[in-house]
């Protein structure tokens, strides 16, 4: 294998990186030209009464909850 410092190959190295660069930032420079933000309408929502008398409802607090789930009495570490 050769040295490419001695052979004059890292010309040929540096042509290769610099264009990878330069294309690089024609396409970033492009998007960035080309890119147009709308813009966008605030949305609005219709407000509804929630004090409605008919949907209030006496909660029986009699009522226990009962996990679907058994927890464990000890705990791990």
């Amino acid at each position: 294998m050769q040295n490419p410092f001695e052979s004059g190959h890292i010309k040929n190295y540096i042509l290769f990186y610099v264009s990878v660069v330069v294309i690089m930032i024609l396409f970033f420079i492009a998007s960035t030209l080309f890119h147009e933000i709308k813009p966008v309408d605030k949305k609005t929502f219709k407000s509804v009464d929630i004090n409605n008398s008919k949907n209030n409802k006496i909660i029986d607090n009699n009522v226990t909850f009962v996990p679907k789930f058994k927890l464990l009495n000890k705990e791990y570490e």
